[in-house]
């Protein structure tokens, strides 16, 4: 059995190298595979993936994805050095990423964070899961394609300007909504199974993945 992870204190070491993920602009075409730009939330559906089957005999048709999806508001907000992410659809609370190495972070600290570092990343076997911004700002989203042979090197940092929301598929790696600065609201839906596979990057592979924060204007 996995150990659970303290997603409010990490405990990260000091002198943790770095993997900088390449930074690209959310379009439908570099988001193929992973998901799709939504202009309106109520006509986005959100895919519910069957109940796997253990044994040879098959999971009945019409049963398996009957616990449909939860909803709330997915706060990303920094203070200081350090980014907070709490998922009112699952009651999840986070330390989501930091601008500074996570031993010298500072929830007092005044000057505006110019890189995210990212600890941890997951996925939602059981569903998709769909943020559509109710502040309209500019975001990003790490994101890496299913399996579980991840490396930090897989991941990219996708950057939206605010307009449209984000539906990622079931599998697809991620780790919520990174709000550029202050404080940012997100519709969230997702699979109310909410069942989650984790990498923590620091334990595994000796590393936080890094990017730039800039706050581009919209075109």
């Amino acid at each position: 059995m996995s150990k659970a992870i303290d997603y409010l204190n990490p405990g990260l070491p000091r002198g943790l190298r770095r993997v900088t993920m390449p930074v690209v602009d959310a379009t439908p075409a570099t988001l193929a595979g992973y998901g799709k730009l939504v202009a309106d939330p109520a006509e986005c559906e959100v895919e519910i993936v069957p109940w796997p089957a253990t044994g040879k005999r098959p999971i009945d048709p019409g049963t398996g994805d009957e616990g449909g999806t939860t909803e709330g508001v997915f706060v990303s907000e920094w203070r200081g050095d350090i980014l907070y992410g709490s998922n009112e659809a699952v009651g999840g609370h986070y330390v989501l990423a930091y601008a500074t190495d996570p031993q010298d972070a500072r929830e007092d600290a005044t000057h505006r964070p110019d890189r995210m570092l990212l600890w941890h990343a997951n996925y939602h076997p059981d569903g998709g899961q769909l943020f559509f911004p109710l502040d309209n700002k500019p975001f990003y989203v790490p994101l890496s394609l299913p399996g579980d042979d991840i490396t930090p090197e897989k991941f990219v940092c996708f950057r939206f300007d605010g307009r449209q929301g984000l539906y990622i598929h079931p599998n697809i790696w991620h780790e919520g909504v990174f709000t550029l600065e202050g404080t940012q609201r997100f519709f969230d839906k997702q699979g109310a199974v909410h069942a989650r596979v984790s990498v923590e990057f620091a334990a595994e592979f000796g590393c936080l993945l890094e990017a730039p924060v800039v706050n581009r204007p919209a075109q």
